[in-house]
């Protein structure tokens, strides 16, 4: 058996062994600290990309909320112009279906207001949106004439009456020759006014 290696052979290669052991140790470090690197790196960028998207949902919000304030806005400003703002003043819907009466041609109509009443469902912080029902039952020649009536009521610039509900039918007639209704609509709709609350808008 053979020695490679004797007690003057390592001291004399002692420098040589510990520079190899600090390049392992450095190698180790090295390695460790890439690793530890990536892994921070890894969570800063998932917490990074979590704030991009926390920060894209809240600007998209804010973007819906701009765009929604508009639309009500818009909305809002189309109704004060139909003239919704202001008290419920029957006289005015009483011209309003004379002339739409005598426009289409309409043989009868009758109606009936029932009193004015908060609109379920409907809460603002400025004003309060009130309805009154409104049923109609009119009578005319041909349907075209009825449902000309109930398109324009239902469109008037001149006020916000919403149809819900309307069911038409014809009328038997023994004497088709002679002027007399053909067709019959049962409607009902909603007079719509607006009315701000007290102290709103008001300092104080």
């Amino acid at each position: 058996m053979s020695t490679v290696f004797s007690a003057e052979g390592f001291r004399a290669l002692r420098t040589s062994w510990i520079l190899l052991a600090l390049a392992v140790l450095a190698a180790v470090a090295v390695g460790v600290g890439g690793h530890w690197i990536t892994e921070r790196d890894k969570r800063e960028g998932g917490a990074s990309d979590k704030r991009v998207r926390e920060a894209r949902t809240r600007l998209d919000g804010a973007r819906r909320e701009r765009d929604n304030l508009a639309e009500s806005a818009e909305v809002f400003r189309a109704l004060v112009e139909r003239g919704i703002l202001q008290d419920e003043r029957r006289l005015d819907l009483v011209e309003l279906v004379a002339e739409l009466r005598r426009r289409h041609g309409l043989l009868s109509l009758d109606y009936d207001i029932a009193p004015q009443r908060p609109l379920p469902g409907s809460t603002f912080g400025s004003v309060d949106v009130l309805s009154s029902r409104v049923k109609l039952r009119a009578r005319a020649l041909h349907e075209g004439d009825l449902l000309a009536f109930i398109e324009e009521l239902a469109h008037s610039p001149r006020g916000l009456y919403p149809v819900d509900r309307c069911v038409m039918k014809r009328i038997a007639d023994d004497a088709p020759t002679t002027l007399r209704p053909r067709v019959e609509a049962e409607c009902s709709a909603e007079w719509i006014t607006l009315k701000e609350k007290k102290g709103a808008g008001r300092a104080g």
